[in-house]
């Protein structure tokens, strides 16, 4: 599932592609055709990235919601603005690391395909596509693109497509509704006040019974953190995953959620959930091309602890895997 920096990235390749212009829009596939027939003809105004879902707003305060959920994914063609630069099938961007260093030998891909140009969603082979895996830039001779696949919802300008494969939600809201759905979602770092954030976030973990390691995937309590996210954050801050929120004590919990508005901005910018600090030039690449040399305990399970030796742990938390270190998260 996209976590909340893949949300951010899709806003923010609206806003370069979309917002201040008018679309045409239709639905493919058939499920959002009246949805669909209210929007084409108007032009995109705003575009807000709230926790894991994404809310654009047309004129006649028309607001559309998408939530990707485990699958869903969009695709850009044509001409793609990325870092306010036209994308082309031979383009090459520059990749920005965590001490703002621009790489500008092209972009990274690991063996996934994943890099920092396009990836935001579920993976599929596409043009420009926005998932949480990245399968590049391709040559493009057809406008507008042939539909390909399931497009629950296409939007079109002048010159750039987004299609939308496989949403849990695709909806209409008015801005009632958009206020009420976002009024449940607890604070986002890239969106709300920093300090009240940190705040609000201390105040609802420190009274919930419920396991820290529950608490960071409940999207009431903190926005944006997914499994991957979850597990770093919870080494990052040695925490054993199983503690109730009461009893985490409180800097700990102001500490998770500072370095949580540290790292998100880090996968906003990079495209990529970077977990590992302080890594030379060399160490950094290598861990941009390599999930393996990217994160402490995500996906490592067996595998010794990259502090203390002691195999990291997975198991099934809610129904979503927990990767932990049993002796550095004691």
């Amino acid at each position: 599932m996209p976590e909340g920096h893949s949300v951010h990235r899709i806003a923010r390749q609206f806003e370069r592609n979309i917002v201040g212009r008018t679309v045409s829009a239709s639905s493919p596939q058939g499920r959002f055709v009246e949805g669909a027939q209210v929007i084409d003809g108007r032009e995109a105004l705003e575009v807000r990235a709230v926790a894991k879902q994404m809310f654009l707003r047309f004129d006649g305060d028309v607001w559309l919601r998408v939530h990707l959920g485990m699958y869903g994914a969009w695709d850009f063609s044509g001409e793609v603005v990325v870092d306010a630069t036209i994308a082309s099938a031979n383009g090459r961007m520059g990749q920005t690391n965590q001490r703002g260093t621009v790489l500008d030998d092209g972009p990274i891909m690991d063996a996934a395909g994943e890099n920092s140009l396009t990836s935001i969603g579920a993976p599929r082979r596409a043009r420009v596509r926005m998932s949480e895996q990245t399968t590049g830039l391709e040559e493009q001779n057809e406008w507008p693109p042939p539909v390909v696949g399931a497009v629950r919802l296409r939007l079109l300008t002048e010159t750039t497509c987004a299609d939308l494969r496989g949403p849990t939600a695709c909806a209409l809201q008015t801005p009632d509704e958009v206020a009420a759905t976002i009024a449940k979602l607890g604070p986002d770092p890239l969106v709300d006040d920093l300090a009240e954030g940190e705040e609000q976030f201390t105040a609802t973990v420190r009274k919930k019974p419920t396991a820290i390691g529950l608490l960071l995937m409940d999207q009431s309590v903190v926005s944006g953190i997914g499994n991957v996210y979850r597990a770093e954050l919870l080494f990052r801050a040695r925490q054993n995953p199983h503690t109730p929120g009461r009893d985490v004590p409180e800097e700990v919990v102001r500490g998770l959620w500072r370095d949580w508005a540290r790292l998100l901005p880090i996968g906003v910018e990079t495209g990529q959930m970077m977990t590992m600090d302080d890594l030379d030039p060399e160490a950094y690449r290598r861990a941009m091309a390599h999930r393996d040399d990217r994160h402490w305990v995500y996906h490592r399970e067996g595998l010794p602890c990259r502090v203390c030796g002691t195999a990291i742990v997975m198991e099934e938390a809610a129904g979503r895997k927990l990767y932990w270190c049993p002796k550095c998260q004691a």
